[in-house]
């Protein structure tokens, strides 16, 4: 993988994180040292997540969060689209833990709007890239990777049954059809022979 992929990586990565942080949390310009310090260490672990990304071939992206975390959400999908286009990892999959499994019910991620100003923020940092060609929800961006790039998408059938909106853990009627139920033994082998797991 090219130096300059890598980069690009690791600058859209610090985006998303940086955006993940609640703003009672950011570094004003009055910020103490020890803010300041600890937001550089976030930099600095970053970047060393990325560099492993160069000898990826199955990435496991686990979503264990809610609507309660909709930045941890935007981040899952746009760390798999990365990770297809720049990355080139072969295998990415986005997993939908036991607390992040609502996201997999019908319409949930359609609710996640992706706003004109986060579309210009990412498109001007990939190049070829124009906002325009940017979808406008989560879903929409769930299907892109899924359907054009290959992202396999799945969640906890078993929590499913447990959050008592499926009967079974192969019931589908409830969730999005472009993500696949999973039971125990899948997501354990999802989780067992994946090279790198992300947490969101």
């Amino acid at each position: 993988m090219q130096i300059g992929k890598l980069a690009k990586i690791a600058g859209i990565i610090l985006v998303i994180s940086l955006l993940a942080i609640p703003i009672s949390g950011c570094v004003s310009p009055q910020g103490s040292e020890e803010e300041f310090n600890a937001l550089q260490e976030d930099v600095s672990e970053l970047n060393h997540k990325v560099s492993d990304l160069e000898s990826l071939d199955n990435l496991l992206i686990m979503v264990n969060s809610g609507m309660d975390k909709p930045y941890n959400q935007y981040a899952a999908y746009v760390i798999a689209f990365l990770a297809k286009q720049l990355g080139e990892v072969d295998n990415v999959t986005v997993f939908y833990g036991p607390q992040g499994v609502e996201m997999a019910k019908t319409g949930t991620l359609a609710d996640l709007a992706i706003n004109d100003s986060v579309k210009e923020l990412i498109a001007g940092q990939l190049e070829g890239v124009s906002a325009s060609d940017l979808p406008d929800n989560l879903e929409l961006l769930a299907r892109f990777v899924k359907d054009k790039l290959g992202v396999t998408i799945a969640s906890c059938g078993t929590f499913h049954v447990i959050d008592g909106f499926a009967e079974t853990p192969e019931d589908t009627s409830n969730i999005e059809e472009f993500i696949v139920p999973v039971e125990l033994p899948q997501a354990w082998a999802a989780i067992a022979n994946a090279d790198k797991i992300l947490y969101y």
